[in-house]
This record gives structure tokens, sequence and C-alpha cells, in this order.
């Protein structure tokens, strides 16, 4: 029972990472690969401050700062540098690599004995894992319900049209390289905190930890999608927070499982295979519906 809760908890703070990438891969429709740079750099953050003796909410919410940040400098070079929007996420994440190190100091980062914020729910006799799953809930809800709010404003909304159609938008009046940029600072920062809340549930901040992120978004993000379409833009964020926990819950199965050879190295091939399968999955499902159509 606790692994299945310790999945779940684990696959509602990846989902985090998840919307932020949803923000750019859907909604924005912008290939970005610096979710790979910009994770470690939300766990390299919150560490070091934690570390330093900052208290961990505030640790978090800088790491979320420095997020926005790296945002920021990814739609600089997008927007002003007319550098396309892949090689611009490459170039941020290779740049934050030695950033994050810079901000470290080492490779690795314990924070064994160091305060966190899942000790305050654990002083009132929940076992870490309960209050791991409460602490990822309190943040998904907040994280989902502000985005909400914010994309049902004229502003949220005007961001949303830039990616339906910018040329559209453009023609209206609308800033499109304004809506692009603040867009990639609200992934970025998402992306980031999910870093320290995972960091901070896992005990350490390392240097790669950011290796195999893409594809965790990914695949939550394609789940999602196939559990249901033409949702509404909250609906969906659920849906993708589900779609974390199922494929978090995959994993595990399968690291579980004694009868296959399997080492915690293989994650991230197991993780693409995964991955490859669910990208695959709407394709088969539409092509037996049409054999089915046809045999009719």
């Amino acid at each position: 029972m606790d692994l299945i809760v310790s999945s779940i908890s684990q696959g509602l703070m990846w989902s985090i990472l998840a919307i932020g990438v949803y923000l750019t891969f859907r909604i924005l429709d912008i290939a970005d690969l610096s979710a790979e740079g910009s994770f470690p750099l939300g766990a390299a953050v919150c560490a070091k401050l934690i570390v330093s003796g900052v208290h961990p909410l505030l640790a978090t919410v800088a790491a979320f700062l420095a997020g926005l940040l790296a945002g920021l400098v990814n739609g600089f070079m997008i927007n002003k540098m007319h550098i396309p929007a892949l090689l611009s996420g490459i170039l941020t994440m290779t740049g934050l690599y030695s950033i994050n190190f810079r901000i470290m100091g080492q490779a690795n980062i314990p924070l064994l004995g160091e305060a966190n914020i899942m000790e305050s729910f654990q002083a009132t006799g929940l076992n870490p894992t309960l209050a791991s799953l409460i602490i990822a809930l309190i943040f998904l809800v907040i994280v989902i319900s502000a985005l909400v709010i914010f994309m049902n404003t004229e502003y949220g909304l005007t961001l949303r049209a830039t990616g339906d159609n910018p040329l559209m938008a453009e023609a209206n009046g609308v800033k499109t390289d304004q809506m692009k940029l603040v867009g990639l600072m609200l992934s970025n920062g998402l992306i980031a905190l999910s870093g320290a809340i995972i960091c901070q549930n896992n005990g350490y901040a390392d240097i790669a930890m950011g290796t195999g992120t893409i594809v965790i978004g990914l695949a939550a993000i394609i789940i999602g999608e196939v559990l249901r379409r033409n949702l509404t833009f909250g609906k969906r964020l659920i849906t993708i927070a589900i779609g974390a926990v199922i494929y978090r819950l995959i994993i595990d199965f399968i690291m579980q499982q004694q009868l296959l050879p399997v080492l915690p190295s293989d994650i991230k091939v197991l993780s693409s295979i995964a991955l490859a399968i669910i990208l695959y999955a709407p394709h088969a499902k539409a092509t037996l519906a049409n054999r089915q159509a046809s045999a009719k």
C-alpha cells in the first residue's frame, strides 16, 4: 500500500512539470527542450538555499522564480535573437547544466537532516509517504487553480490565441512575442517548482536529475489526452495529473517485477519505450476503428 501511495505522490509532483511542458507543447505549440535544465535548476536553487538556512517554503518560491528567469532567457533567444525554438531550448538546457553546477558547487547536495516542507505534516503524526502525498496535492491544486483563473482572464485568453493562430492574433494587435515570452516563463517556472518539490521529497539535488524529464512530461500529456479528448482547460490539466500518476504507477510496477532483470539504471529506456507505446496508441486505435468500419 505504501508503494502505491508513494507512486501516486511522485506522480502528482511530476504532474506539475507535465503541466509546465503542456503550456509550451500544446498551448503555445513550441517544442521546448529547456525542461531538462529548468528541472534541476529548481532543485539546485532550493537545495542550496535550504542547506544555507533559508526556510524551505521560501526556497521553493525562489526555485520557481529561478525557473521564470530561465524561461525569460529562452524567450529572449527566440524573440530577439530569432533562434529557432527547438535550438533555443537546447542552448538553454546546455547552459543551465553549468549554471546548476555553479549554484550547487558540487554534483550533488544531500538534504539529510535538513528541514523540508513535508516536516510540518509529519509533525502531526503522518508518515512521510502520506505527508508527501498531501503536499503534492496542495501544490497541484494551487497550480491548477491559479492557471485556470489566469487563462480565463483577457490576458490568458490572448496567450491561448497566440498558440492557436499566431498570425491571426498578430493581425488583431496581439503582441505575440510578449505572449510567447510569458508562456515560456510560466512553463519553466512550473518545471523548476516541480524540481524543488521533488528534491525535498527525495532528500537530495543532483546535477543529472533533469535527464529524461521531457519524456515524463510528454507521457503524462499524451496519457491525459488518450483518457479524454475535447476537454476544457481546467479538466485537461486534471487529466494530465492523472496521466502522470498512471505513468508513474506503470514504471514503478515494472521496476518491482522480479521476473524481469530490471535495474534502476534501466528507468530511462523503460520511460522511452513506454512513451513510444503511448504515442502509438491513438494511431493504433484509429487504424483498428477504420478496419472495423471497412469490414462492415
